[in-house]
């Protein structure tokens, strides 16, 4: 919940601290005093438009921070309760955008506005993108003013009240989880039928460039190995000649003198150097055994290499027209032979996504035709599911209007199916029929309003006053209540149009709501104000400054001399009294009590 909400320089707002209570706060004020610019700077933290024009005249920005207790004690008094699923949630996201809790538990959320229309926000001390900060305050706060009310007026959100109501937002969610990929198979198989001619002339071409490399059946780093061999094999002659002339320095060029040889020159002085006596020599001489040995070794593996030339004459042949083949693939596939093998393996992944047989088109039919049979069975399950809500949640804002004086109204829940016929892109298999599947379903929801008995049915935004409309939106938070997972509800002069019993009435709603939820009104009639647990006024700063107003709590006397001002704009006893009247009965336990969604 919120603890507490700081603006500056907003609108006609100098600087503001409001310490919102657990229960009904309440914000009053003269007319253009600036009282909505709270509802303003709630806004813009949960993600509103910024608009330079919003900031006070001659300044640079305005800023709204709130800190909130998202671990803090509720309505209830639950101090101590472990963290829930809401809690544990926001504690990543804030982990998520870098940002943290302040040691006592609480976090502070803030936006900036510049007059050049540039925004900045602002979560646990960490700038993050708008779309964060929305994602953050979503769950912690609920802004309902005129313009949320004229929302209730078209059937997309009446839809998404009747599902709040029916607890089928993950129904909801399922259900357009299974069409998304409905859609997207339907867009896949058209893709493959409308391209089937470009897809088997390129699914053609792949074939034969493998075929190609089939044939060839390059080997990793054959390329390299060939250039290797063929070098040795064009200089063979070269080769050769050097392999003998070494040969025949170590052993000797002719066979009849065999000491001609270095091997035997370096054995018959070695056999000098060891008669001499010498211990010198000595040593000398068996450096030279050692390279006589090394010399007749050479000698033998040069013997082998000379063997290993003669090949067979049409090998150099052989390897060249392998080289022009692996070339000629090279040329095509890439610039050696371990590309060429890489384009061969992408190649025949891509043959099997390019797969357009009969037999494939046939295969992702049928699974188009499953699909499209599991959405219908889906949309099916959620009609049902709307039209058995529909009819409670209507029963239960009728109980609610009864108690907003408005007893003769009568609210009703319509839950129509949109049907089509079977060639429509969008039609799914329900009810022995045909439905159009939209995103959240085939139902078209439409709040519809009987003013009193004889009056005819009509939808609410034919039915509905202005302030009917205001009544009908908090008459669904009430029945709402438990189903919103939102701790802050933040009304702006949700009572507009209306006077009398019936603001007593609404008032005394209010109060009930504000038992589970955090409650926040932006008013004009004292008989809500009344039930407030604190009480804000927004006024105009008598110091002279041009555009500017103040925001302060009100208690004791000062409550009572701005309830009598909202009265009757005066501050007579009369005025006084009536206020103190109306704050008693405002404290009276006789509240009806707040009844449960379902």
């Amino acid at each position: 919940m919120l603890q507490e909400l700081r603006i500056v320089d907003l609108g006609v707002i100098d600087e503001a601290v409001i310490e919102p209570h657990p229960g009904l706060t309440v914000v009053t004020g003269e007319t253009g005093a600036g009282k909505t610019m709270v509802v303003t700077a709630l806004g813009l933290i949960c993600g509103g438009r910024g608009q330079a024009g919003k900031v006070r005249a001659g300044c640079q920005r305005a800023a709204v921070e709130v800190r909130c207790a998202p671990r803090g004690d509720g309505p209830s008094g639950s101090a101590g309760h472990e963290p829930g699923a809401r809690e544990q949630t926001l504690a990543a996201l804030v982990e998520t955008a870098g940002g943290r809790f302040d040691e006592d538990g609480t976090l502070i959320v803030a936006r900036t506005l510049g007059a050049d229309g540039r925004s900045r926000a602002h979560v646990g001390g960490r700038s993050v993108p708008l779309s964060v900060l929305t994602e953050v305050a979503e769950p912690l706060v609920a802004v309902h003013g005129q313009s949320e009310a004229i929302t209730l007026l078209r059937p997309g959100p009446q839809r998404a009240v009747l599902d709040r109501f029916a607890g089928l937002t993950a129904d909801v969610g399922a259900y357009r989880h299974l069409r998304s990929r409905w859609q997207r198979l339907a867009t896949e198989l058209a893709d493959a039928r409308l391209r089937a001619r470009e897809r088997a002339q390129r699914e053609q071409l792949l074939r034969m460039g493998l075929a190609e490399i089939e044939a060839v059946d390059p080997q990793p780093g054959e390329d390299r190995a060939l250039i290797d061999e063929v070098r040795r094999l064009q200089n063979l002659d070269g080769l050769r000649a050097a392999a003998a002339g070494a040969q025949d320095a170590l052993r000797g060029a002719d066979e009849s003198a065999p000491a001609s040889g270095a091997a035997a020159l370096a054995h018959g002085a070695q056999q000098l150097l060891d008669g001499s006596g010498d211990p010198r020599l000595v040593d000398l001489a068996g450096q030279l055994r050692q390279s006589a040995v090394v010399m007749a070794d050479v000698a033998a593996e040069l013997s082998g290499y000379l063997a290993a030339l003669d090949v067979d004459p049409g090998r150099l042949t052989g390897l060249l027209e392998r080289q022009a083949a692996l070339r000629a693939l090279t040329r095509r596939y890439g610039e050696d032979v371990d590309a060429v093998r890489d384009w061969a393996r992408s190649a025949v992944q891509e043959l099997t996504e390019l797969d357009c047989s009969e037999d494939r088109l046939t295969q992702r039919q049928r699974e188009l035709d499953e699909l499209r049979g599991e959405v219908g069975r889906s949309a099916a399950r959620l009609s049902v599911a709307r039209s058995s809500a529909a009819d409670r949640l209507g029963r239960s804002v009728t109980a609610e209007l009864a108690s907003l004086a408005m007893a003769r109204a009568t609210v009703r829940v319509r839950v129509i199916q949109r049907t089509t016929v079977r060639d429509e892109a969008q039609s799914v298999p329900i009810d022995h029929g045909w439905g159009l599947a939209g995103p959240d379903g085939v139902d078209q929801v439409e709040f519809v309003m009987v003013a009193h008995p004889g009056a005819p049915e009509l939808p609410i935004a034919k039915g509905a006053s202005g302030g009917e409309l205001s009544r009908v939106m908090l008459a669904l938070e009430v029945v709402l209540a438990d189903a919103d997972p939102v701790s802050t509800m933040v009304f702006d002069e949700v009572d507009a149009g209306v006077g009398g019993r019936a603001a007593t009435e609404i008032g005394a709603r209010l109060a009930a709501l504000a038992r589970s939820h955090q409650v926040i009104v932006v008013t004009h009639l004292a008989q809500v104000a009344a039930h407030a647990d604190r009480h804000y006024v927004v006024d105009a700063d008598s110091s002279g400054r041009i555009g500017t107003s103040n925001v302060r709590l009100v208690t004791g006397r000062d409550r009572e001399r701005e309830l009598a001002r909202m009265l009757g704009g005066t501050n007579g006893s009369t005025a006084r009294a009536h206020a103190r009247e109306l704050l008693a009965a405002a404290r009276r336990p006789e509240v009806t009590p707040l009844r449960r969604a379902g």
